[in-house]
């Protein structure tokens, strides 16, 4: 259905108590932990996760629990989560008589989402945003292609590494050979380690695509070369080694899927993932219609179709997708003019290496709602922490 599960999105929420200048800061759980000044300063400021996220799960349950009562789930969406955010900075902004003190939101890929929403539904409360490496043009938005993130990632690899980028595109058809002989997918449950046995070959395609477009997005030199670790491995494997050992070997060394890596001894391929909170979300509110349309990619082709998507969202939870809630809500149909009319203050920074960028604010838009952009840098790469080996093209994003 959807192949954007690299990551759990979370939001987190601060208040600065001392100093009277409350501010929301939004950002992936995962790069709450990867990235340098959000674990720094979260607990310096009491930080809150998005509702149904970490420990802020409502009525005293698990998320497991709270994802299995389809009325406690009800309450789980971006639009609940913003008003919880805008019921708490008015309450600090009371309780310590600073209501004449601005607030500023931030926050990083679906959390940069949120931040630039806050701004432009509560003009209010939040006086400005920095929404980073936020994808905020795809949802509801027919005008990108389904296939553009596929597309940018399969250019980046063969900027990198053209020899990589076709192994990589051979692969899927060697894949699919061996799927379809007798026992032909236990030689591939075995070749790749899974923890269970592949029931068929879509599968194995789909978690590798996930290490492929991740190690592609989050691609750092030379801190965290995922893509030269990926494509260097593939390059540089031993004369005579198949096309999927070539695959394995950069599977094993690649940090992209440790969080499948069970004990030391197989891989979670086929990852079940109805108590994740983020799947229940891009089933509700927050529809990702990705897909290849043809074969003009590394990846196979494989259409977005909306019939399969409401499918297995109402196989799932029961639910079926609103595709263009968002864009009712939100206002993402025509984003860019949508924001040219009533937006202001919100500032969308997008590094040109991460594949999401082809689905960001790039550009400026008006004189208070500004696009800033480096040419290398990844995603979210900017909220990082600063370090002497920073690139001063890194540097210069941030101090702007």
């Amino acid at each position: 259905m959807q192949r954007s599960s690299k990551c759990i999105w979370s939001i987190q929420l601060t208040g600065s108590l001392a100093i009277s200048r409350p501010f929301l800061l939004c950002s992936e759980l995962k790069l709450l932990y990867a990235f340098g000044f959000l674990p720094d300063i979260a607990p310096k400021f009491g930080a809150l996760l998005h509702r149904y996220y970490g420990n802020s799960i409502p009525f005293g349950i698990t998320q497991k629990e709270a994802l299995k009562n389809a009325t406690i789930r009800g309450y789980f969406n971006s639009a609940q989560a913003l008003a919880d955010y805008a019921e708490i900075l008015l309450h600090v902004q009371k309780q310590f008589k600073a209501q004449d003190s601005p607030i500023i939101v931030f926050g990083a890929s679906y959390g940069g989402m949120l931040a630039s929403w806050f701004r432009l539904k509560y003009p209010h409360i939040a006086m400005g945003a920095l929404a980073s490496s936020a994808p905020i043009l795809y949802l509801g938005n027919s005008n990108i292609p389904p296939d553009a993130l596929d597309k940018r990632t399969s250019e980046i690899y063969k900027e990198t590494s053209e020899t990589c980028y076709m192994k990589i595109k051979e692969s899927w058809t060697e894949i699919d050979r061996i799927a379809a002989q007798p026992s032909g997918l236990d030689t591939l449950s075995r070749k790749f380690k899974a923890c269970k046995p592949l029931k068929n070959a879509s599968v194995l395609k789909a978690f590798l695509h996930d290490m492929y477009s991740e190690a592609a997005q989050y691609d750092n030199p030379p801190d965290q070369p995922k893509l030269a670790t990926v494509c260097g491995s593939i390059d540089g494997a031993k004369h005579g080694q198949t096309i999927l050992g070539k695959i394995f070997s950069a599977l094993t060394l690649t940090d992209t899927p440790k969080s499948k890596w069970h004990e030391n001894t197989c891989y979670d391929l086929d990852h079940t993932v109805e108590d994740d909170g983020w799947y229940w979300q891009v089933c509700s509110d927050i529809v990702q219609p990705f897909g290849s349309v043809n074969n003009d990619t590394m990846f196979p082709a494989s259409p977005f179709s909306l019939k399969e998507y409401e499918d297995n969202c109402k196989s799932r939870y029961g639910v079926l997708p609103r595709p263009h809630w968002l864009a009712t809500y939100f206002g993402d149909h025509g984003m860019p003019a949508a924001l040219k009319r009533f937006g202001s203050n919100i500032i969308f920074s997008n590094g040109l290496r991460d594949p999401l960028s082809t689905i960001g604010i790039t550009e400026n838009i008006s004189d208070t709602i500004v696009g800033v952009t480096t040419k290398e840098g990844s995603h979210c790469l900017d909220f990082g922490r600063g370090s002497e080996k920073d690139p001063n093209w890194l540097i210069k994003q941030r101090d702007t």
